[in-house]
């Protein structure tokens, strides 16, 4: 039997295969609404809440002496649009404690005796202490307080103290990077990278678990058994907690050997917190499993979610540099509290105390990603 001679190209056959093509997008409507939906959320979040020179950033301010001098240097700083006051204390301490919680990316501090020391010509320090374990949202802030304060103190300084109007100032600003004083990026960025592999495998690995089920057809000896949903839900994602643990041996292993990284806190508030998180990842690709059909459908969706997580979370950008919807949204995925957690914890000397806040917020996400995915769960292959 002779082998078929291959007919000419024909516009008619292609034609042909085109339109079914056509008709199969139009079956598989979640792949052509994913396929939409991922380039303009790409450009919302990148046009509008990514912004890599951040302004706005908390500022706590210790006002240790209450004279006209602190009071023309405090005004000014509010009206910069660098830094956005939080909290104006008069106790030695306080500031330090919101820097250390995070509750203030920035720390002002004016001395007693400031004024005084000043218009004697002693010079007098201004200290700004900065939170620098995220070195991108603490250093476009650094150099802004020098022409603030030489804005600040121009009315005052005039007539018999006008000879203080000099170079070099009448005082000296004192900057401090605190937790990673090197300025490091790598302090920021390897400890972070264990909460995006944990994401990235957890979700990814799990939201395939049952769609793969479906696809090889075992689903229906899974429901002809009496297994529980809760039951089906443990013992498919609980091997992958084993899985998990490896990559965080891994990736701290790395860090503490390869780039000489400090670890200053708890291990106890540590493990908790990636115990924690990597359950609310496990969690968040079960729910995917339950809405996606197939295999394919449930890797957009991993894909979908993941977007999302690695530029609001503060990974990759200043959290505190995105727009509020912006930060709204970061608040409500699992990353964005694993990451302050990690840095608490690898750089800030944090132990349950200061992580407590956030590990509560990490709990809540699961209990609440648990009790969808219950509730999305069918019994059925329909």
């Amino acid at each position: 039997m002779t082998a078929r001679a291959p007919s000419r190209f024909a516009l008619a056959r292609v034609a042909a295969v085109f339109l079914k093509e056509l008709i199969q997008m139009r079956r598989d409507r979640f792949t052509f609404a994913i396929m939409i939906a991922m380039p303009v959320m790409q450009v919302l979040l990148f046009g509008f809440a990514i912004n890599n020179d951040p302004r706005h950033l908390a500022t706590a301010v210790e006002l240790r002496e209450d004279s006209p001098l602190s009071r023309s240097f405090l005004a000014a700083m509010k009206q910069s649009s660098f830094f956005d006051i939080v909290a104006v204390t008069h106790q030695a301490g306080e500031g330090d404690a919101m820097l250390q919680s995070g509750d203030a990316t920035f720390l002002v501090v004016i001395p007693e005796g400031f004024e005084h020391r000043l218009v004697r010509g002693e010079r007098p320090e201004i200290l700004l202490a900065a939170d620098a374990s995220d070195p991108i949202a603490a250093g476009g802030a650094l150099g802004a307080l020098e022409p603030i304060a030489a804005a600040a103190f121009e009315a005052d300084l005039d007539g018999a103290l006008s000879n203080l109007n000099a170079t070099p100032a009448p005082y000296q600003i004192v900057t401090q990077r605190r937790f990673n004083p090197e300025g490091e990026t790598s302090f920021n960025i390897v400890p972070a990278l264990l909460g995006v592999i944990l994401t990235m495998t957890m979700v990814m690995v799990t939201s395939i678990a049952l769609t793969r089920e479906l696809e090889r057809g075992t689903m229906e000896t899974l429901l002809a058994t009496p297994v529980q949903p809760a039951e089906i839900m443990l013992g498919k994602t609980l091997p992958y907690i084993f899985v998990g643990g490896v990559q965080t041996v891994l990736v701290l292993l790395a860090a503490f050997t390869l780039f000489h990284i400090p670890f200053t806190g708890s291990l106890l508030a540590l493990l908790a917190g990636v115990t924690v998180f990597t359950f609310a990842n496990l969690m968040l690709g079960y729910l995917i499993s339950t809405v996606a059909k197939t295999q394919m459908q449930a890797m957009q969706l991993t894909f979908f979610v993941f977007l999302p997580s690695i530029l609001l979370s503060g990974f990759m950008f200043p959290f505190r540099a995105m727009p509020n919807w912006a930060q709204w949204i970061g608040e409500a995925l699992p990353l964005t509290h694993f990451l302050r957690l990690v840095r608490e914890t690898i750089l800030k000397e944090g132990g349950f105390p200061a992580t407590s806040g956030d590990l509560l917020r990490l709990t809540i996400i699961l209990v609440v990603l648990t009790g969808l995915a219950l509730a999305r769960f069918r019994k059925t292959l329909d």
